[in-house]
This record gives C-alpha cells, structure tokens and sequence, in this order.
C-alpha cells in the first residue's frame, strides 16, 4: 500500500469529530468557570477584600476546586464533556499537576511527587516566562526608542 493510499485509507475509518458541537461545550463550560470565577471575585469583595485581592483569591479558589475534583476522580469526567473548556483555564493548569502528583505518588513523595509533578506543567511555565521576558524586552525596545 503506497502512502497515499494508506491515508485515504485512515481517512476513511476515522471516526468524524463532532466539531460544532465540541466548540459549544467548550465554550459553555470555559464561560461557566469564568463566570463561577467572577461570582468568587463578588463574594470575596462582598466579605471585604479589596478587588485586587479577591481576584487572586478566586484564582487560588478554583485552583483548589480543580485538585480536589481531579483526586475525587470527578474532574475527568467534566473534561471529556467540556472539552478544552475545562482544560485550557487555570483549572487544566491546575488538574495537569494534580493528576502528576497522584500518578507518582507510589513511587514516594521526593522522588515520585517531587521530581515528577511538573513534567507536564513544567514546559508550560517556562515557555510562560522565556515568553514574557522575550515580550516584555521588545516592549522595553519599542518605548525606549519612539518614548
């Protein structure tokens, strides 16, 4: 079977991915964690916090919810109904870690959970900060020399 003929092939038995509607959970899912995320931001503000603070909060809230789904096995099951609606926020982010942690946790917690718990989130803090840097560099450049 020549090359072509064996990707018309695959082509032909892969099952279709329902795109529109992944899109529609994405985006349904992604909004409700944005907007659950707000109503912590109102809820802290209205407990006092200033709105800075009760951002960051809100943030270490559904950081917190995301684990403690992603141990409880729940997590999982949200994601393959929501997609990257669940999984692109701070809430993937968040389940990307805890899932290495409970994966390696057999193997102890130095040299299971301490070695391995970012080495799926690991690549995307750094590309986070070699980006920033790089961006923030050139933005330096271009005020520095048009003010």
């Amino acid at each position: 079977m020549k090359k072509q003929e064996y990707i018309e092939y695959v082509e032909s038995r892969a099952k279709k991915s329902p795109v529109l509607k992944n899109c529609c959970f994405a985006f349904l899912f992604g909004g409700s964690i944005c907007i659950l995320g707000q109503i912590f931001i109102d809820l802290y503000t209205m407990w006092g916090m200033e709105e800075k603070t009760a951002g960051t909060t809100a943030s270490i809230t559904l950081i917190f919810l995301a684990s403690l789904l992603t141990g409880l096995g729940v997590f999982d099951n949200i994601a393959k109904i929501a997609g990257a609606g669940t999984l692109v926020p701070i809430t993937g982010f968040s389940n990307a870690v805890t899932s290495q942690a409970i994966d390696a946790k057999s193997e102890g917690y130095v040299l299971g959970v301490g070695a391995k718990i970012f080495s799926i989130a690991g690549p995307v803090i750094v590309y986070a900060i070699l980006s920033g840097t790089v961006y923030g560099v050139i933005y330096y450049a271009i005020t520095a020399i048009w003010g």
